[in-house]
């Protein structure tokens, strides 16, 4: 099997282009593993669409299928045309939470940049978590995928690896959770660290990104219809919240290596 290690801000799949397996998940366990196997936060596979132009599924490294990724879906657009599979700078992308558009940025005659039109998001009523040794409000947050954005003073100093998991699978969040913790730097940035559902710490996560933004900007902290920067572990994304809560994100996207296994 052919694949590309890519990655949007150190969030990195493994992307394939083709028909997914029947034993999918099995393998972005297997192939996701960064000691026995690739190393990767998950799989992406790239194939037909009936109404868009592509469509991506997102497996993530323990197997289970995720509805959108926002870092993952730059990526996508940047394979693409890279591979010869499009000529257009404007694509359409079915995913499992609906169709999204992508307005690709060439630098010479490679895509260093894309922006997604992610839709409106559905910004929901603060919720008191009860967790074994503390208590955290947090703001549940739909991209497409739910989020549990929770604001805090410094972000750098989270006990994510504690916290997260009980965030993710706390029992009010039917299927899982992605948690961010954001600490706001100016009405214009934010700081944001994240444990994402079904592949625990990344780098980053565009639709959290998104979620945060949306967040902030629907309580006052950020504002509204300007780029505002997301600083995550592996870098930086812009993300725009309009006052009808439409999102629009705008990142890089990396070729790391193509390779092959059997």
């Amino acid at each position: 099997m052919r694949f590309t290690k890519m990655h949007g801000l150190g969030n990195d799949y493994i992307y394939v282009y083709g028909e997914v397996p029947d034993d999918v998940g099995e393998l972005s366990r297997k192939l996701s593993d960064r000691h026995f196997g690739v190393g990767a936060d998950g799989m992406i596979y790239i194939c037909r669409s009936d109404c868009a132009d592509f469509m991506m599924r997102i497996f993530n490294a323990d197997g289970s299928e995720a509805t959108m990724c926002g870092n993952g879906i730059r990526c996508v657009g940047k394979y693409l045309y890279e591979k010869g599979y499009t000529d257009r700078t404007e694509l359409r992308i079915e995913t499992l939470s609906g169709v999204r558009q992508l307005t690709l940025v060439r630098s010479g005659s490679g895509i260093k940049s894309v922006s997604v039109d992610m839709g409106r998001a559905k910004v929901s009523n603060d919720l008191l978590l009860r967790l074994p040794d503390t208590a955290i409000r947090c703001t549940p947050v739909s991209v497409g995928n739910p989020h549990a954005v929770i604001f805090v003073k410094d972000a750098d100093l989270v006990p994510l690896a504690d916290l997260g998991p009980q965030v993710e699978k706390y029992p009010a969040f039917e299927g899982g959770m992605n948690a961010e913790f954001a600490q706001i730097l100016s009405d214009r940035s934010m700081r944001m660290r994240v444990w994402e559902r079904g592949s625990g710490i990344t780098k980053a996560c565009g639709t959290g990104a998104c979620a945060s933004a949306a967040a902030a900007v629907e309580k006052g902290l950020c504002e509204a219809g300007v780029p505002i920067s997301v600083i995550l572990d592996g870098g930086t994304l812009e993300i725009t919240v309009e006052m009808d809560g439409h999102v629009v994100m705008n990142g890089p996207a990396e070729t790391v290596y193509e390779g092959e296994t059997v």
